[in-house]
């Protein structure tokens, strides 16, 4: 799939395309308020939203339990919750990312690391910002565009047609190119173009080079394409995280590049880059993407873990 081109606004005028202009409506009218009372809303929001989607409680459930059998059954119930708050504050977050005022984010941002980018841009190959969905993402991309002379990233096309172009309309802000996830062939002369690259690859993958890697020490089916990028582009790879510390403030962390990375094996190397999006994520667990179905579309040896049940 070749990166995308604006397209007209005009045709999306159907009358099915009409609750979409609504939320653009409210995203554009929410970044006047101040972002602590924005979050607060969403938090809010998020609570409610979530009774409506009863079968995206049970597949947050169902991840949890698996990745967190420590907690207990009221613990996890009680990080459930709290993960739609967060995922209800992703969306002034986002509205804040595509059209509030860049000055804002980045007061509101704190950049760790910053001079580990710098020097991997120094080195002239482009940059690989190894991140995770955590839900905080889109606010964070103005900040990242200051500290690169190019930022390209890869996104997953909608299926709303509408809903796809604004995402890339807001985006567009921050971002010199973005691509489909699948398009590898732009991701490489990217970084030759000594871009850095915002690069996800923590959700559930079946294409060419993917394999059964352990995530939370339960196997999931993960892209390793990762060392091959690599060794293509020569490019330099950063783990990249970020979370919301509290209602007003947000932290970026930039990692220092991945000693003896990539090996000569790529399992081993996904495996290493899972540990460490596992140790961030233990930080804020309520701000990662709990409702993907992580552990889907595995060989049929292995349990299907979102399987209805008689409970259920």
């Amino acid at each position: 799939m070749a990166p995308h081109k604006p397209s007209t606004l005009l045709k999306f005028w159907a009358l099915r395309y009409w609750s979409v202009w609504l939320f653009f409506g409210w995203m554009r009218a929410s970044v006047l308020l101040p972002l602590n009372w924005q979050i607060c809303v969403g938090k809010r929001a998020g609570r409610f939203l979530s009774l409506l989607v009863p079968e995206k409680r049970r597949t947050v459930l169902k991840n949890l339990e698996v990745c967190f059998p420590e907690l207990s059954s009221k613990e996890r119930k009680v990080l459930r919750n709290k993960h739609f708050e967060s995922m209800g504050a992703a969306l002034p977050e986002m509205a804040m990312g595509w059209f509030g005022s860049e000055k804002i984010v980045r007061n509101a941002t704190r950049v760790e690391g910053k001079e580990h980018l710098l020097d991997a841009l120094g080195r002239g190959k482009g940059v690989l910002l190894f991140c995770g969905h955590f839900t905080p993402l889109e606010f964070i991309h103005p900040v990242l565009r200051l500290l690169c002379p190019k930022l390209a990233g890869m996104y997953r096309p909608m299926r709303n047609k509408l809903m796809n172009e604004l995402m890339c309309r807001g985006r567009a802000r921050s971002y010199d190119e973005f691509f489909s996830k699948d398009n590898l062939r732009t991701l490489i002369k990217s970084l030759a173009e000594n871009s850095a690259v915002v690069y996800l690859t923590d959700q559930c993958y079946t294409g060419k080079y993917s394999m059964l890697i352990p995530f939370f020490d339960e196997p999931a089916m993960t892209s390793t394409a990762t060392s091959r990028i690599l060794e293509i582009s020569g490019a330099t790879l950063l783990p990249c995280f970020h979370r919301r510390c509290d209602d007003s403030s947000y932290v970026i962390h930039i990692g220092a590049p991945l000693k003896n990375f990539p090996s000569d094996s790529p399992a081993k190397d996904t495996t290493r880059l899972m540990k460490i999006l596992e140790d961030y994520i233990r930080e804020s667990p309520e701000q990662y993407g709990w409702m993907h179905q992580r552990f889907k579309n595995r060989p049929e040896i292995y349990p299907d873990i979102y399987a209805p049940t008689k409970s259920a």
